[in-house]
């Protein structure tokens, strides 16, 4: 399954894995794009609220970059650096060609829709 995210003029492929978090969030992708503003925090990560719990199945890993994860529940988060957390995957970044670049200092808007 492929989810298509699009930061400003950015447009990139994902692999989504195969859960419960991520079968909910395309249900929510086939009613429309999902926009969320996304917040720099700690220099690894673009961070921003869903608007909607999704379920969890929270395991330690360690990110790398072009990961996407469920935080909390109803946070998704972007890496663009590492870390280790208890999250729950949502998917990877296909290519990442201009990732880093895209996501840049500061806030970004994502958008988040079902692969074409």
């Amino acid at each position: 399954m492929k989810m298509s995210v699009t930061i400003g003029e950015q447009f990139f492929t994902a692999t989504l894995e195969n859960n419960t978090a991520t079968h909910e969030l395309v249900k929510m992708m086939e009613k429309a794009p999902i926009s969320i503003e996304m917040n720099d925090y700690s220099g690894f990560e673009k961070v921003g609220p869903l608007g909607k719990s999704l379920p969890t199945d929270n395991r330690q890993m360690t990110t790398q970059s072009g990961d996407i994860v469920l935080y909390s529940g109803n946070r998704i988060v972007m890496f663009y650096g590492s870390n280790s957390w208890n999250y729950t995957k949502i998917g990877r970044i296909d290519d990442l060609s201009g990732w880093e670049d895209a996501l840049g200092a500061g806030s970004v808007t994502a958008v988040f829709s079902t692969a074409k």
